[in-house]
């Protein structure tokens, strides 16, 4: 069991495109970063087949999710269900109260982590967001970096670590369809 950074990133290092916003939460142009596992219908890509849909299997497979409100609610709060009903752990300083079970609200990175592996058992934890991936890092808790090198170069945008060093071992590199590369690196401590 560990916990996962998930992640698509352009060639270029941004995880999201300029002018991200509630209603915009990828900026402008950073859907395409996801066409590889969630194709929008105005792009080129039609189905997510061969490794790059092993990877979409394995994202499916993890036992809980940590994100951030920067993350969870421009996404619609995934309709209050990431996948297959697995508990959702959201970072933010003020109590919150969910509509939804499966959402929790933590205040603390350390104490989210920890509620999460609780919840995931065996599982892999997910996570998302570069907010909660900078504070898990800083914090020691953060296991692993699963990023997928899309094809495309934003020029713009947010960064996923713009001031924070890390030193990474390489574990796992696989060539997707598309011209998608999902690099995997643990964490060393």
């Amino acid at each position: 069991m560990a916990t996962v950074l998930d992640m698509s990133m352009s060639l270029d290092g941004f995880i999201a495109g300029p002018n991200v916003s509630l209603e915009n939460g990828l900026g402008d142009g950073g859907q395409r970063l996801h066409d590889w596992i969630v194709p929008s219908p105005d792009h080129k890509q039609v189905a997510v087949e061969g490794v790059n849909r092993e990877l979409f299997d394995e994202i499916l497979a993890t036992g809980a999710v940590v994100c951030g409100r920067g993350t969870i609610e421009p996404a619609g709060h995934w309709g209050g269900d990431h996948h297959d009903g697995v508990p959702i752990f959201v970072l933010s300083r003020t109590k919150t109260e969910s509509e939804w079970p499966l959402i929790r609200y933590v205040s603390d990175v350390r104490a989210a982590m920890a509620a999460a592996k609780e919840a995931a058992g065996e599982k892999d934890v997910l996570v998302h967001g570069d907010t909660t991936a900078q504070l898990a890092l800083a914090a020691g808790v953060l296991d692993e970096l699963q990023l997928h090198i899309v094809p495309i170069v934003l020029g713009a945008g947010r960064r996923l670590f713009a001031d924070q060093p890390a030193d990474l071992e390489r574990t796992r590199v696989l060539a997707g369809e598309h011209g998608v590369v999902h690099v995997r690196y643990r964490v060393r401590r």
